[in-house]
């Protein structure tokens, strides 16, 4: 096999690339900020993120994300310790074979004061040029465990005795075509 059909081999392979998304749990008090994607046949949350882009340390993907998706400057928010990291290999549906797909969770902690000023809505741009509305909604931490929140964080989230508490592994169950099916 020549290198060429190697590459065009894997990447055909489903899991065969790795995308590393940052995203935060942004706590204010007892609540946390979720983008909520209302869809024809299902609803879901999400942490604010998003996918880190070539040359991107992590560090500024983090910051790049949450000021498109919150208007929020991380550099006026207390934290921002990694807490999860959630590795995903689930089959989904598209064109293109499935990433493998590792979410570092991180956690920050605003005022009331800076919450007043955050956006309400997230617009997420779509293949197609258009956008997918979002709408940032702020949940009390220990309700997410009933949500269907992705990546399925909601049970950890909901069972910390508070917003800064410590957590143990960082390392949370895997998510996988045996555990969950793609919404």
């Amino acid at each position: 096999m020549t290198a060429t059909s190697d590459e065009s081999t894997k990447s055909t392979v489903p899991f065969s690339r790795i995308k590393v998304r940052t995203g935060a749990l942004v706590f204010c008090g007892d609540e946390v900020a979720l983008i909520r994607r209302d869809r024809a046949d299902s609803v879901h949350y999400t942490p604010p993120g998003g996918n880190v882009e070539e040359g991107e340390d992590l560090r500024q993907a983090l910051r790049r994300e949450l000021a498109e998706e919150l208007d929020l400057d991380i550099d006026l928010a207390d934290g921002g310790d990694l807490m999860w990291v959630v590795d995903q290999r689930v089959t989904r549906p598209g064109p293109t074979p499935p990433p493998r797909k590792l979410h570092l969770i991180y956690r920050l902690h605003i005022t009331p004061g800076l919450r007043a000023t955050l956006a309400e809505q997230e617009l997420d741009e779509l293949p197609d040029g258009g956008h997918e509305i979002g709408i940032v909604e702020w949940v009390d931490y220990r309700k997410t465990a009933a949500l269907p929140l992705f990546p399925p964080i909601g049970p950890a989230l909901a069972a910390l005795d508070h917003p800064r508490a410590a957590v143990g592994d960082a390392a949370l169950d895997a998510v996988t075509d045996e555990n969950y099916t793609w919404v």
